[in-house]
């Protein structure tokens, strides 16, 4: 289901920031945090650290473009939602 515009502005005007403001500030604190949590431990930089299982390559297989379904959506038109113009209720705010 698709959630109605009204939630979707609130969110974004009202939980989004706030949300922001809590990354921002944890990201301050992650350099200090990080000294004291394995240091040396950075899998995203070393990969040999990674504890993930490795997969074998037996299981692993190319798949090439030509392969992949081809949808033709020449014939839709855009909705006027989907080009991201905005209706007459939404510049009221």
């Amino acid at each position: 289901g698709s959630l109605p515009k009204w939630v979707v502005n609130k969110s974004s005007q009202l939980l989004a920031p706030k949300a922001m403001k809590k990354m921002y500030k944890a990201c301050l604190k992650y350099p200090e945090w990080k000294q004291k949590h394995d240091p040396h431990f950075k899998p995203w930089l070393f990969p040999e650290q990674s504890r993930l299982p490795a997969l074998p390559l037996s299981e692993l297989s190319l798949q090439h473009a030509d392969s992949l379904e081809n949808i033709d959506e020449s014939a839709l038109a855009e909705s006027k939602d989907d080009r991201g113009e905005a209706s007459d209720e939404d510049s009221v705010n």
